[in-house]
């Protein structure tokens, strides 16, 4: 099911996107609530509003799907971390200490954007880059989850784009600290979350969830990987999270940049070279998620 929170004709609600492109009111809860709510609930609001009449897709404005309390951002591809370690340190090779966990950092909740949405260049960035990611919903609160536990507290799937100024980053991280500014300033996430019954068939053996994921700039392919190239599961990111710690339903928790070129710094570190080019005013991001659908933005100045 895709759940969706959209705007028409002055009211902005929570919906049910169906199949054929009708878009059908959940009354009464948002989609914050129906996520606090858990996956069983959710699906049957969604149920009672399919049952109602809808409006086609194309009368409403998509909203940003939801606001999580917080946002995880990981690094489960190894070829993005070789790639963009070459591109953004200047070093060669992946960590060995990346091996041993899945290691994220927190981004900024509030600089949060949805699908459409125009997204400002930092004033002094030049190198501003898009990421490739995919993001898992919790939908229950939980600590020292194991991993069975934390594959049973997934909501949903959305699409996330990680808008990077690598400038700022490369310089702030000689510090030893996180990409703070070169990060903190923008976040898409959507079009919507489609929960996690409706992915089921796409996850391996491995537990690994396989949909292709292809990123363009002005209507030209950049990059595109397998999803199940991760290293690690999202039920294994979120067993992690939760270690000596807390996650609560809500909480949002990306995958991190795929590789094959699933952003400009990976291939710029490869290259030795700023081809393709970084982004400029005017230029639109397009990612596309089997299963889960497309997310787009536009750069302003």
């Amino acid at each position: 099911m895709r759940l969706a929170t959209v705007s028409h004709e002055g009211r902005r609600f929570a919906a049910v996107v169906a199949a054929s492109g009708s878009v059908h009111e959940i009354r009464g809860r948002t989609l914050e609530d129906l996520v606090a709510g858990g996956l069983p609930a959710a699906l049957e609001a969604g149920r009672e509003a399919l049952a109602e009449g809808g409006v086609p897709l194309d009368a409403v404005r998509l909203e940003l799907p939801y606001r999580p309390a917080s946002v995880r951002d990981f690094v489960t591809f190894e070829a993005h971390v070789e790639g963009v370690r070459r591109s953004v340190d200047g070093a060669v090779g992946v960590p060995e200490a990346w091996y041993d966990a899945p290691t994220f950092y927190f981004t900024n909740p509030h600089a949060l954007f949805g699908p459409g949405q125009p997204i400002r260049r930092p004033a002094t960035c030049r190198k501003l880059d898009f990421e490739l990611e995919v993001g898992v919903v919790v939908g229950r609160d939980g600590s020292d989850l194991s991993e069975a536990e934390a594959a049973g507290a997934i909501f949903g799937y959305t699409i996330v784009n990680d808008w990077s100024a690598r400038d700022l980053q490369s310089r702030e991280m000689q510090v030893g600290l996180g990409p703070a500014k070169g990060k903190d300033f923008a976040t898409s996430i959507g079009p919507w979350i489609v929960t996690a019954d409706e992915l089921a068939p796409y996850v391996d053996d491995a537990g690994f969830l396989d949909l292709d994921c292809r990123v363009s700039v002005n209507g030209t392919q950049i990059g595109g990987d397998r999803l199940a190239n991760m290293h690690w599961t999202f039920a294994q990111m979120i067993s992690y999270a939760s270690r000596d710690s807390l996650v609560r339903a809500g909480d949002l928790l990306a995958s991190g940049t795929t590789g094959g070129g699933g952003c400009l710094a990976e291939l710029w570190g490869r290259a030795g070279e700023e081809v393709p080019p970084a982004l400029k005013p005017g230029d639109e991001v397009r990612i596309d998620v089997e299963g889960i659908g497309t997310l787009t933005g536009t750069v302003t100045g």
